[in-house]
């Protein structure tokens, strides 16, 4: 399925965000430039979340707002995990987002 190997390319850079880093959805739909959305690398990371090596609390909205938190088990799961990485959160929002943005380049994966 097409699908498939498009989640599996998400998934492939999603693996590569640095620790103490995050990126958005929308980034990594550019950096694949597929021509799909950054929703539909959002339901691939909603769809990631019983695979430990995908770090899906490191993407985010692309104003730094933790869009998929209720994906997450536990009230705060994801912000605790970004929070562990030295990413501080506030009203569900990153704060100094920029500073913590990590670009994804762009991909032949």
């Amino acid at each position: 399925m097409a699908e498939d190997n498009f989640f599996e390319r998400v998934y492939a850079v999603a693996r590569q965000i640095p620790y103490g880093k995050v990126t958005s959805y929308g980034a990594i739909a550019r950096a694949l430039g597929t021509g799909r959305s950054a929703r539909m690398v959002g339901w691939a990371m909603n769809a990631s979340h019983a695979m430990e090596d995908i770090p899906a609390h490191r993407v985010v909205n692309q104003k730094g707002l933790l869009t998929g938190k209720h994906h997450f088990d536990g009230t705060n799961l994801m912000q605790q995990l970004l929070e562990n990485e030295g990413i501080k959160v506030v009203n569900n929002q990153i704060i100094d987002f920029e500073k913590h943005f990590w670009q994804p380049e762009i991909s032949t994966i």
